[in-house]
């Protein structure tokens, strides 16, 4: 007769970090979903160039400056996101409240550069089929900014809160953080359509 062999996992603990957290991989899949649709909107934009005798379609190409400081803006925030994550990591709590609020003022101020952007399309969403395709690749960005700008604050309102100071919410900042890594890469081959493309 076979043993029955069986496991004891009641020490192990409830919460992890990185790859070891369930919302980790919860994380990273969404990110592949969203991922996916901002690829099938940009696939939408480069259809359509490609069916125009002339692109944009009845406008000028928008204008640089708003969305090359947003570019500037999003990667300049990276470098600040990566060292809360390793903070995080460490389970540095001062240095991740720090973090957390310079990281929430880094999701506002593409908020605000956003307002402007829109405003230096030089189309408006419905006007042809250029104007919705563009439209519709800056609000998708929004919302991916306003989602992890929410997420950003709640979880600095956390950790200064009893409820900071352990593993699970550290899981939670770099879950957070890779998120708006995601945020940046999207938003590049989205400004690279928009900008440059409508130039050649």
């Amino acid at each position: 007769m076979k043993e029955r062999v069986v496991l004891d996992l009641s020490k192990l603990p409830l919460h992890a970090l990185g790859p070891a957290s369930v919302t980790w991989w919860g994380t990273l899949g969404f990110m592949l979903i969203e991922g996916t649709g901002f690829a099938l909107v940009i696939a939408v934009y480069l259809y359509l160039m490609s069916l125009a005798p002339i692109w944009p379609l009845n406008a000028q190409p928008p204008n640089l400056l708003a969305g090359t400081v947003m570019t500037v803006v999003l990667i300049a925030s990276v470098v600040p996101n990566i060292m809360l994550s390793r903070w995080a990591e460490h389970q540095d709590l001062r240095k991740v409240r720090i973090g957390m609020v310079v990281m929430s003022v880094l999701g506002i101020v593409p908020l605000i550069i956003r307002v402007f952007e829109f405003a230096t399309l030089n189309i408006k969403w419905d006007s042809n089929a250029y104007g919705s395709v563009v439209w519709t690749l800056l609000g998708l960005h929004t919302t991916h900014i306003i989602t992890d700008l929410i997420d950003t604050l709640v979880l600095t309102a956390l950790m200064f809160t009893r409820h900071g100071d352990n593993l699970r919410r550290y899981g939670d900042v770099q879950d957070n953080a890779m998120y708006w890594n995601f945020v940046v890469a999207a938003w590049l081959p989205i400004y690279g359509c928009i900008y440059w493309l409508a130039r050649i």
